[in-house]
């Protein structure tokens, strides 16, 4: 144990998981490297008294792929936490807690076996900061860029940084909130750019994620000419004539990819999850 890494945990289901959470996880990163020790789908159960909405092995992914997370333990116990500290290679200096999860149990274990107890409240997850500032380089990779909406974050859009990631270095381009709803209607989007952008960025597969300028389907044309990708990757859905003609007009190789979970996932569709 004395030769495992030096960490702070975090524990909890992430069940659905939202900005707030993933601003929880970058703070809580701050202070060191940050392990997550996450609830299987009867611990969530025992605990909530609901189904998961999505289950262990797809929150598990989702987590492993956000970039301030160095390490996820999936746990077989919610509030056994002796035995959560028994997990091979963990060796915890500071437990981090939301103040609406703070317990006097929580504090009490903290204590005794010598570990800083730290709560971090509402205000200090506010707002959407810049994650990092990617400066020029001289990167071999080629540059790729994706569009879209990314209204409802889920484990679909990882996998597809994912794949698009292994093409070179990925750049994602968010739509801004008039241009999805010219495109898309009333209601949309749900939530505003900067969140979109905010939740794009924080995959450990985005090299970095910027907010359109433009209109239309090709409202990322001045963030193309800005970046100068070498190839343009779509899914199935986002495949439209208009960006084919402006990647061969432009010399800019155009790929498009079939719309496929990870291996043993669900497939997801924001359109679904958000109900309209």
């Amino acid at each position: 144990m004395s030769n495992a890494e030096k960490c702070v945990i975090v524990c909890g289901g992430f069940d659905n998981i939202r900005s707030k959470d993933v601003r929880f996880l970058q703070e809580a990163a701050r202070f060191g490297p940050l392990y997550v020790l996450l609830w299987n789908d009867k611990s969530l159960r025992s605990v909530t008294g609901k189904e998961p909405k999505f289950p262990q092995e797809e929150r598990f992914y989702f987590l492993q792929a956000v970039r301030y997370v160095s390490k996820v333990y999936l746990t077989k116990e919610s509030a056994d936490f002796d035995k959560l500290l028994l997990l091979k290679g963990l060796n915890p200096f500071m437990w981090i807690e939301r103040q609406s999860n703070d317990t006097s149990e929580k504090q009490t274990f903290c204590r005794k076996r010598g570990l800083e107890y730290r709560i971090l409240s509402e205000a200090d997850l506010e707002g959407f900061p810049d994650t990092f500032d990617v400066k020029p380089s001289e990167s071999p990779r080629k540059k790729v860029l994706v569009t879209g909406c990314y209204d409802w974050f889920h484990s679909g859009h990882v996998r597809f940084f994912e794949e698009v990631s292994e093409l070179g270095d990925l750049y994602v381009v968010v739509g801004h909130d008039a241009n999805v709803r010219a495109l898309k209607g009333p209601g949309h989007p749900m939530l505003p750019q900067d969140e979109r952008c905010y939740m794009a960025q924080s995959i450990r597969y985005v090299k970095q994620a910027f907010i359109s300028t433009g209109q239309g389907w090709l409202d990322a044309e001045p963030e193309i000419k800005r970046i100068k990708p070498d190839i343009y990757a779509v899914n199935e859905d986002g495949d439209k004539s208009q960006k084919r003609e402006y990647c061969r007009d432009n010399g800019i190789d155009y790929v498009v990819l079939k719309r496929l979970p990870k291996a043993g996932l669900p497939r997801r569709e924001s359109t679904v999850l958000r109900g309209f």
